[in-house]
């Protein structure tokens, strides 16, 4: 109903938005924290009179601002603006959808860097981290496409549950009510993330210290 006409940069262009909403967030926010240990800035920070959770929320914050300005600004100015796509739903909500989105998935960044002691080993563990995320959200084919077994464990990705969120508020026009089980979702996979990525975060200070 959405797309009558079957005029698939009405559909691919939202689609595209939301797979580098993704890939942004977990390379600049995890290249941000490799970068720091690289140049030994990580020692600076040892010394000043901040909690390992400042400064991982301070590049949380600042990563994820710039990339949801830069959601806006795709949103008006390209598919709205040059492409024309209808949209009725309402773009305050799909942007509070995105900041949590964004939370989530840059607190993966930082726990996947972590994980990595230089940027090749970072890009070797981001790539099949984003790949299946990306193919298993939606975004590529429809869950409903998927195996039963399948369609039931991808719910626990944040990706699956912001992409059904998109759809639902662009596409649909739903309102908060139907799409606070993915914003719920969303938040709770950004909370786990976030304390793992601390857990993990204190502990490659200190081994630093």
């Amino acid at each position: 109903m959405f797309n009558p006409n079957n005029q698939s940069e009405w559909f691919s262009s939202v689609m595209l938005v939301e797979t580098n909403v993704t890939v942004l967030a977990i390379i600049l926010v995890g290249a941000a924290v490799i970068r720091e240990r690289e140049h030994g800035t990580i020692e600076h920070l040892l010394v000043m009179p901040v909690r390992p959770s400042e400064i991982a929320m301070a590049k949380i914050l600042a990563n994820g601002g710039v990339i949801v300005l830069a959601v806006w600004l795709s949103l008006e100015l390209v598919i709205r603006g040059w492409l024309q796509v209808p949209l009725p739903g309402s773009v305050p909500l799909f942007m509070l959808g995105t900041a949590l989105y964004l939370f989530a998935v840059t607190a993966l960044g930082i726990l996947l860097a972590t994980l990595a002691s230089s940027m090749p080993q970072f890009g070797l563990l981001a790539a099949p981290v984003y790949v299946v995320l990306y193919l298993l959200s939606g975004a590529a084919t429809p869950v409903e496409s998927m195996p039963e077994l399948l369609q039931h464990i991808v719910q626990i990705s944040p990706t699956t549950q912001y992409v059904k969120l998109t759809q639902a508020v662009l596409y649909r026009n739903a309102g908060v009510r139907l799409v606070l089980p993915q914003l719920l979702a969303v938040s709770a996979a950004g909370g786990l993330f976030l304390v793992i990525a601390l857990t993990r975060f204190r502990s490659m200070l200190a081994r630093q210290g």
